[in-house]
């Protein structure tokens, strides 16, 4: 597939700026019913131009960030002994889990397009602890599961949808690692769909390596502390902040429909552990901002919540 990206851009900013207009008329007092539509067409057009270019340029990134690591590990441990010592120091992801690539499924013609990798969690070491391994692998096989089920189930959606020659889509899976330590493993797998409009849903997978079980937030604090205060404020916090420095952000804050307005987390809202072990809140498309906005995270600073960690 060749991109054109300069009449992307031209495209993208047509719609930035169309779509500026009418977030502004949004934020009026009053607002029509087909206005009302005309933003919700805006924003999804808007979403799909920005998501082809950044999906474009992280792959790119990707492809020349890879080849300066290989060229690193090829030369470096060569040049000095020093050197190739210490890179046998340097944690890699594997020691204990690891990722990989279960099902690779792809489709591209003119009107539907899938590229879907199933990632799978699997243990390269044994513990010496083997009532922790028994739980480890249960809980790396109950992930699978889930991740299995949810994939299946995008492709079957997709071939249906072939089937009935519904009209164009295109269905995207891929899989980040956000972090591994020697606590915590945390897997992301990223959902997108399009078909019209594009809709993006992200699910975050914890291990406690210690306990081998699948981390909840509650795991994390003091027993009967109050967590969710402290980062649902902190999070209207960045929110606003973010808003006030750049007028083409927005989240459902003090919204004039009160119904949609950001309150509180609860403890089924996705979150995991980043390297600096600091909490990273995430939502989906049009959970707390308008779809344009896409999937967001809050990292949620060490001193809010110092006090009620374990």
């Amino acid at each position: 597939m060749i991109y054109d990206f300069s009449e992307m851009k031209k495209k993208r900013d047509s719609l930035e700026e169309e779509l500026q207009a009418l977030r502004q008329e949004y934020q009026k007092p009053q607002m029509s019913k087909e206005q009302l539509q005309a933003l919700q067409r805006k924003m999804e057009e808007a979403d799909m131009a920005n998501r082809k270019q950044r999906k474009k340029m992280r792959m790119i990134k990707l492809a020349t960030t890879a080849a300066a690591l290989i060229g690193a590990f090829i030369i470096l441990p060569n040049t000095s002994d020093t050197m190739a010592q210490a890179m046998k120091q340097i944690p890699v992801l594997g020691q204990l889990v690891e990722v990989v690539t279960f099902r690779d499924y792809k489709y591209d013609e003119e009107r539907n397009m899938a590229d879907i990798e199933v990632p799978e969690i699997k243990l390269e070491e044994q513990t010496t602890d083997s009532e922790l391994q028994q739980k480890l692998e249960r809980t790396a096989d109950e992930i699978n599961k889930e991740i299995k089920e949810i994939t299946d189930q995008l492709v079957e959606q997709f071939e249906t949808h072939l089937e009935d020659e519904q009209g164009y889509q295109d269905i995207v899976v891929k899989s980040e690692v956000l972090a591994t330590t020697e606590d915590y493993f945390t897997l992301k797998l990223l959902c997108y769909q399009g078909a019209g409009s594009g809709y993006q849903c992200n699910y975050y997978y914890t291990i406690d390596l210690n306990t081998g079980e699948r981390l909840q937030l509650k795991d994390i604090f003091e027993e009967g502390a109050d967590y969710i205060t402290p980062i649902s404020e902190n999070i209207k916090e960045q929110m606003q902040e973010q808003m006030d420095a750049d007028d083409k952000v927005y989240y459902w804050l003090n919204d004039e429909i009160e119904a949609w307005n950001f309150k509180a987390i609860t403890d089924e809202t996705s979150f995991y552990l980043n390297e600096e072990d600091n909490v990273v809140i995430g939502f989906d498309e049009g959970e707390v901002a308008p779809m344009y906005m896409g999937s967001v995270e809050f990292e949620i600073p060490a001193e809010v919540l110092s006090d009620i960690r374990k």
